[in-house]
């Protein structure tokens, strides 16, 4: 039995709130909670969650901070997703001596310090994340100051969604609070099964990481033709037609496209043709979409495209296929933004990918801050 019902909202901390990932998530978690206060220092960023809810994060250096000043938001629950780029695989992978790790470290070594700790606490970062030298202390922490974690591995495509982007999660709760599938406390799971109330999970962990599993993940996705708002139609773009799904939401993202800006030049496609990665319609994976997607090709995210895979007399080159870029708003909707959520016009196409790139995914969060939040008696 949940308690969700009988009580006033929690009042939510959103640390490192970008453009709303994480309150969208509680939205459609449909948690009974409040954001008392995000943070975030990029001033882009802030103007479009600003736009988007009416609410403008504290800019400041949250390294500032101290432990009166959290106290005095009187916050039941924290939620976290800080700068990634010392875990990734990509990057130095300096962990805590990195310093994007400070502000992060900082927020951690105020827990002791609380008169009035979070019952509830919510960490997203990249994989990598968990084997990291802040992971530790972040669970050194958490153990000291009576926290019980569970923690996960997850991809939308566990959920549904055509998008490959695992995550890193850490969900907390401070005693005398228990989850509602205590027998995954202090665990690194790689599946979803508590957030389905199964109390085991029947795979395990070579079983999860295998082909076979992943395969059958893929037959139950939705294709990616149910997230595209710019459908085109033809075998080439001198004679393709477009189709649009009609919302203000989308209008900001059509501006330039009757200009072909999501089409790939074909300089491109002759010189890194060999390292897309590309989609159809009908397919049911897309990559992950990074901050440099559209300012670079490889290894940022997938194209579609836009013209039959095969004809009835030859296979198309690449150069054929028509290829494009995801848009904006097709990123938002595979990273399960509602269909409300907007960027103001001043913010630029290249700027609109480097956020989307930094965000989450909607679709996972939600349902495990739908865990967190589950209290049972």
């Amino acid at each position: 039995m949940d308690s969700e019902g009988c009580r006033s909202p929690w009042r939510v901390l959103e640390f490192y709130s970008g453009i709303g990932g994480l309150r969208y998530s509680l939205l459609k978690a449909a948690v009974n909670a409040t954001v008392v206060q995000a943070f975030d220092i990029n001033d882009l960023a802030n103007d479009v969650y600003q736009h988007n809810f009416r609410h403008r994060p504290f800019q400041g250096n949250i390294q500032t901070l101290n432990a009166a000043d959290l106290d005095g938001y009187s916050s039941d629950a924290w939620l976290l997703s800080p700068p990634c780029q010392p875990y990734t695989r990509q990057g130095l992978q300096k962990g805590s001596s990195d310093a994007r790790a400070s502000s992060f470290l900082k927020i951690l070594e105020l827990v002791p310090q609380l008169l009035r700790p979070p019952s509830y606490l919510f960490v997203e970062n990249v994989v990598g994340f968990e084997t990291s030298d802040t992971h530790a202390i972040l669970v050194e922490i958490l153990e000291k100051n009576n926290f019980v974690t569970q923690e996960f591995i997850l991809s939308p495509l566990q959920f549904g969604l055509p998008y490959s982007r695992p995550r890193y999660y850490c969900l907390a709760k401070r005693k005398p609070l228990s989850f509602e599938v205590p027998e995954f406390n202090n665990q690194l799971l790689r599946t979803p099964a508590p957030l389905l109330g199964q109390a085991e999970s029947t795979m395990n962990k070579e079983q999860l990481q295998s082909p076979e599993y992943w395969d059958e993940l893929l037959q139950a996705c939705q294709p990616v033709d149910d997230f595209l708002v710019f459908k085109t139609f033809g075998n080439d773009k001198g004679s393709s037609t477009y189709s649009f799904h009609a919302n203000d939401s989308v209008k900001s993202d059509i501006s330039d496209e009757e200009n072909n800006v999501y089409f790939v030049p074909s300089s491109l496609i002759e010189r890194w043709g060999s390292a897309m990665d590309i989609v159809y319609p009908h397919s049911k994976r897309i990559c992950c979409f990074t901050k440099s997607y559209y300012r670079y090709v490889k290894g940022t995210g997938s194209l579609l495209a836009t013209v039959q895979e095969k004809t009835e007399n030859r296979t198309p080159s690449l150069q054929d296929l028509s290829l494009r870029y995801f848009t904006p708003r097709e990123v938002a909707n595979l990273h399960s933004f509602p269909e409300d959520f907007q960027f103001p016009q001043h913010i630029s196409l290249r700027q609109r990918y480097a956020m989307l790139g930094n965000s989450l995914s909607v679709g996972v969060v939600a349902p495990l801050l739908q865990y967190l939040f589950k209290n049972p008696l």
